[in-house]
């Protein structure tokens, strides 16, 4: 373990000298503060939303309401449709096998839908689900904090460890008695730390900010955001572990992370989306961590209902470091 706490030491040591680096982990959290603040201020919603399970079904009634302000989406998991109906995500959902309407009785959107139903003879019942409701600033900050984790842990060490190679930094350390692996695992557990400090302070201020929802432990939160960390740093070294090209790198960092930006969840919902992407995004490690966050900072879960996510985010760990200290190049 010596030489793995002397590269974490020193790796340490160079982040906190540079100056502009270090300004920057605690400017950019700040700056994600205030765009939270400014963007999320709005909560106006002008759409019905409507979860039909297993198929959508004309319904005798919801047919009055105009196209042009509702949106219709499938889903095969009634379980699923409910929790978004509990979380006022969706307005209404619509058992098609069991022939059962169910609404949110504390959502007023959900009560007109209740109205028209009222007036119109249908063979449905009419059932009633209570949840209070959940802001878009509550559903996105878990993407905001994923993406914040995704860019500091992809680039942060991406960049360092082709700089490295780049400046026979690695050449001179390859010629001390430390392995690939030793070398790597120090500079995820060294970038771990400054991931997890500069995310516990955006959801520190945006809560504060914000009087965020959290239903759910913020020990449980924290431990998942660590594991995330860790996936995605792992994800950055395996990346850059043989290119000496910074533009290479940065090519393919961007990437990684475009698919990330947009099938994980981070700003909108894919439950409306095609199946194959749906299909797609569980191979992200980001979505395990947007959808372990938002399931214990909204629904209240515990580790124990979030632990496939952890054990996928932790399997990705392991394969990235490992073919990562396989394929690394000490050398240009």
């Amino acid at each position: 373990m010596k030489p793995f706490f002397t590269l974490w030491m020193t790796r340490n040591k160079e982040f906190y000298r540079d100056r502009g680096s270090l300004s920057w982990a605690f400017i950019f959290p700040i700056l994600l503060i205030i765009g939270c603040a400014l963007a999320f201020s709005d909560q106006d919603k002008t759409l019905l939303q409507i979860g039909y399970f297993p198929d959508k079904a004309e319904v005798p009634g919801l047919a009055a309401i105009n196209s042009n302000y509702s949106k219709n989406i499938s889903y095969s998991d009634l379980e699923k449709a409910k929790l978004r109906l509990r979380n006022h995500q969706l307005h209404a959902v619509v058992d098609t096998e069991s022939k059962t309407i169910w609404v949110n009785n504390l959502a007023t959107e959900s009560q007109l839908i209740k109205q028209l139903l009222e007036n119109t003879d249908h063979s449905f019942l009419l059932s009633e689900i209570n949840g209070k409701p959940v802001r878009y600033v509550d559903w996105v900050i878990p993407g905001v904090l994923g993406m914040n984790i995704m860019f500091s842990a992809l680039f942060g060490v991406g960049y360092v460890l082709v700089r490295y190679r780049k400046n026979g930094v690695l050449k001179r350390i390859h010629a001390t008695p430390v392995s690939a692996f030793e070398f790597l695992a120090a500079q995820v557990a060294s970038r771990l730390i400054i991931v997890v400090v500069a995310s516990t302070v955006i959801f520190v201020g945006s809560d504060l900010a914000l009087d965020l929802m959290v239903e759910g432990s913020r020990l449980n939160l924290l431990i998942v955001s660590i594991f995330g960390a860790s996936s995605m740093i792992s994800l950055g070294l395996l990346i850059a572990c043989r290119t000496d090209s910074e533009e290479l790198a940065g090519g393919i960092l961007n990437a990684a992370t475009w698919p990330m930006m947009f099938l994980s969840g981070i700003w909108f919902s894919m439950d409306d989306s095609p199946l194959y992407l749906q299909q797609l995004a569980q191979f992200l490690p980001l979505t395990h961590l947007v959808e372990a966050a938002r399931d214990i900072m909204i629904n209240g879960t515990g580790l124990i209902d979030v632990m496939d996510h952890i054990m996928i985010m932790l399997a990705f760990t392991v394969f990235s470091l490992f073919f990562a200290s396989v394929f690394f190049r000490w050398h240009k």
